[in-house]
């Protein structure tokens, strides 16, 4: 499995990282920490045959894609494992996602998620993960005295194999 990721400036990341380091420290689940995952909005989950197809195809995204400003809002969970914060689906996100899915979509033998389809999609940017259900509510707790809404730019596109995460290729926006 390959995911095509959204990377933001340093100020929204450092927010992030906190985020990801107190809900490791307060509920002792260092699942994001230990695997050294960065903080990412996927925006495309592909199964493909290659890795060398896959990039082939992303490699097309250079010079279509800007940097844009997404607005994180809220923090949720994906039941029963995860927290996350999500920004609102604003018209960069979208069409974001609707150019990547254009891209990637014709891989021969590819398959994207139905999670990460163009108007399929939650957005969210994953906080723990694996967490049971006394850790959700302490990470629960921790958000609630951290979060606020801010703003982010995305900064560049990446490309990661994941289990154990591995950067694969970098596109600056």
């Amino acid at each position: 499995m390959y995911l095509i990721s959204a990377y933001f400036d340093q100020k929204a990341e450092k927010i992030m990282e906190r985020c990801i380091y107190q809900i490791a420290e307060k509920t002792g689940n260092s699942f994001m920490t230990d695997n050294h995952v960065p903080p990412h909005l996927t925006i495309s989950s592909v199964e493909a045959r290659s890795k060398a197809v896959l990039l082939s195809h992303v490699e097309n995204l250079r010079g279509q894609l800007s940097h844009g400003t997404v607005r994180f809002v809220s923090v949720g969970a994906l039941f029963p494992y995860v927290m996350y914060m999500t920004p609102v689906l604003n018209a960069y996100l979208q069409e974001l996602s609707q150019k990547i899915y254009d891209t990637v979509s014709g891989i021969p033998e590819g398959r994207i998620s139905k999670f990460y389809r163009p108007m399929q999609w939650l957005p969210h940017l994953t906080l723990g993960k694996t967490l049971t259900k006394e850790q959700m509510r302490i990470a629960f707790e921790v958000m609630q005295e951290r979060f606020a809404p801010f703003d982010a730019t995305v900064i560049k596109l990446g490309l990661a194999k994941t289990n154990p995460h591995e950067d694969l290729w970098m596109l600056e926006l």
